[in-house]
């Protein structure tokens, strides 16, 4: 896991933590100032006298810091994942910010749009389920050559209807090595 201060541009084509760098430093920098705030609230402005209490108002605190820096660093995730995804970034991250107790982030979690991806030939924006590109019939993914319907790259029979998956003359990009 790369530290999120700590990133190079060979990490984040890799695409190892991918949804991690989605988190903006600003957001990160803003849950840091929330959580010591916080602290500060529980143990600076309303000090306790009771020592009984101190266990439990250690608790308190990092666990109110800990939820308020989360949401903060939720924002600013979805601040980033709205513009990955084309679709209205202010509308979306004031829902989550206005709406109460996370439900704008449920919201938008249920509701966001899938990731397009490019064909390699004519660069025109594909959703992640097409298996040939619209405009130029470029091949995305292996199908089945008798009942079109997709198969796992290393299949020699479709899972479907049995053909022989050896027969379609697939591209060598789509098949697997086989012995």
């Amino acid at each position: 896991m790369t530290i999120p201060w700590k990133r190079s541009p060979e990490t984040e084509q890799a695409g190892g933590d991918g949804e991690l760098n989605l988190i903006p430093r600003w957001s990160i920098v803003l849950a840091v100032a929330v959580f010591l705030g916080t602290q500060y609230l529980f143990h600076g402005f309303m000090p306790h006298s009771k020592q009984a209490m101190l266990p439990m108002r250690i608790m308190m605190s990092y666990s109110t810091g800990t939820a308020f820096a989360s949401y903060m660093l939720l924002i600013g995730y979805v601040s980033r994942d709205v513009k990955r995804r084309n679709m209205s970034a202010g509308l979306w991250v004031l829902l989550v910010i206005l709406m109460p107790g996370g439900i704008g982030a449920v919201v938008y979690f249920l509701l966001r749009h899938p990731i397009l991806s490019r064909c390699p030939n004519c660069t025109t924006e594909l959703a992640a389920d097409f298996h040939f590109c619209p405009q130029c019939q470029f091949q995305m993914a292996p199908v089945c050559g008798k009942c079109f319907r997709s198969v796992q790259i290393t299949d020699v029979y479709c899972v479907q209807c049995g053909h022989d998956l050896a027969q379609d003359h697939a591209p060598a990009r789509l098949q697997a090595y086989r012995d």
